[in-house]
């Protein structure tokens, strides 16, 4: 099957936050900094990514449609809190080559290694082997575990779930994410071997290494009104949208939808015919977020 070509231009809209699901868990540890940072500046630096969790979008009303967030939820958070009911969004298509998903990993830091793991063998429904790193990430390679955890005092721990249900392994592995997600520090990595984070975070107390996910089961569980643990997904954009620095004055008006995304996509077509949208088609590092 042949897939479908990068759109020309990016998909903008201003979408009402009630048709939004998000599909994992807001990370507290950083919303609270970005609504202190969106009401200084008055601009919504980068849009939210999000993807239509409809079977059939064109089937539905452009009002009544439901979106599923990408990348963003800590965004939305951010702007129901401060009372907005619309924010600017990038609609994406949920398959390559325009998304593909992949997985982070947590740097788990401000605790006691021993302390850490009584807490997950106390987990109901989760079982802890001990066993060795290779052994580790090949169970995980095959999805025959829910995580498995590196630990500084050098046990491997692989956590194994009970069920074989998706929504029963969700709820098993937000347990396990939340013996430390309150408690210590929350660091997303790519990293699958601790001894590749040691030397960034002299308090560290753990790895936890995830296995990758398939967009059927995230649109699932947002379907079904359940979230993964935060900083889980890692969502890889081609031709995402980034330093729109919209102002939020236009998503805070009482205007309808209709009339401002009218004017966003006069804003839009303004700005790619004074040739100030640039496309980068290369990997980039980004040291103002």
């Amino acid at each position: 099957m042949d897939t479908p070509p990068l759109p020309e231009t990016p998909d903008l809209r201003i979408i009402s936050l009630d048709s939004v699901r998000e599909h994992e868990f807001n990370d507290d540890q950083r919303t609270g900094p970005l609504v202190r940072r969106l009401q200084a500046e008055g601009l919504l630096k980068n849009p939210a990514l999000v993807a239509a969790l409809d079977p059939a979008p064109a089937a539905v009303p452009l009002e009544q449609r439901r979106y599923v967030v990408l990348d963003g939820a800590n965004r939305c958070t951010a702007l129901e809190q401060l009372g907005y009911h619309h924010v600017l969004v990038q609609v994406v298509s949920y398959a390559p080559p325009q998304v593909t998903l992949s997985t982070w990993h947590h740097a788990v830091t401000g605790l006691e290694a021993e302390a850490l793991a009584r807490r997950l063998y106390a987990l109901d429904g989760l079982e802890l082997q001990p066993i060795d790193f290779l052994s580790a990430r090949a169970d995980l390679a095959r999805r025959a575990i829910l995580a498995y955890v590196m630990l500084t005092d050098g046990r491997v721990l692989t956590a194994r779930a009970r069920t074989t249900s998706l929504h029963e392994q969700n709820r098993l592995l937000n347990a396990l994410v939340d013996t430390y997600k309150h408690t210590g520090g929350l660091y997303r990595t790519v990293a699958n071997d601790i001894r590749d984070v040691q030397g960034l975070y002299p308090d560290l107390t753990a790895l936890v290494v995830f296995p990758n996910y398939e967009p059927a089961e995230v649109l699932a569980l947002a379907r079904d009104g359940e979230l993964l643990p935060p900083g889980l997904t890692r969502h890889l954009i081609q031709g995402r949208v980034l330093r729109t620095n919209y102002p939020l004055a236009e998503l805070r008006s009482a205007e309808p939808l209709d009339v401002k995304n009218a004017r966003l996509q006069a804003w839009l077509q303004a700005k790619l015919a004074e040739r100030e949208v640039r496309f980068y088609g290369e990997a980039t590092f980004l040291f103002d977020e």
